[in-house]
């Protein structure tokens, strides 16, 4: 079964985050939402309050085969500010693990010199965070091992994608049609 680390910040966009969960769990992928604040009760950047599955210290990210980062603010600074998630998105970029980013966050990855010499999109007034990366808009966009996308309007599309690259595209059809998205 492939795993899932989702980071959760105080200020994550709930849509983003919640919906790459959502869909990656009905194609019956393991998903962790992690946090990286000091408690599990993460704060969205709407007001919408979750608890996450387990702590950045206690997680064991050797066993995952993605990591993403949804954006939101300050969800998407807190995620730029933590040195653990900087080394571990180090680590999965330098073994080609999958990344995938949504929103602001992929400016994270900008940041970290992950989108170096890739294509990728972001938030509007993001495209300069993206160092190194030939900035694209489209919906969501794939570059070897790094899925990025352009914000909640586009979660869906994203979440779809990270299916096929994990599943395939047969299980990323299947979920899309099991729930109506045209």
């Amino acid at each position: 079964m492939k795993k899932v680390c989702v980071f959760l910040a105080d200020g994550f966009e709930e849509i983003e985050g919640l919906t790459v969960v959502d869909i990656l769990r009905r194609a019956k992928v393991e998903v962790s939402t992690v946090s990286i604040m000091d408690t599990l009760d993460i704060h969205g950047a709407h007001g919408i309050n979750i608890k996450a599955d387990q702590m950045f210290d206690e997680a064991d990210f050797s066993v995952a085969d993605m990591l993403v980062l949804p954006g939101g603010m300050p969800g998407t600074l807190h995620l730029g500010e933590h040195k653990g998630v900087q080394n571990i998105l180090k680590d999965f970029h330098n073994e080609k693990k999958n990344i995938a980013a949504i929103c602001a966050a992929p400016s994270v990855l900008g940041k970290y010199g992950i989108l170096e010499g890739r294509r990728a999109c972001c938030y509007p007034s993001f495209e300069a965070q993206l160092t190194g990366a030939e900035v694209v808009f489209e919906p969501v966009v794939q570059d070897g091992h790094i899925v990025t996308s352009r914000g909640m309007g586009t979660a869906i599309p994203f979440a779809l994608k990270l299916t096929e690259v994990l599943c395939g595209a047969k299980a990323a059809n299947e979920v899309k049609e099991s729930i109506l998205f045209v």
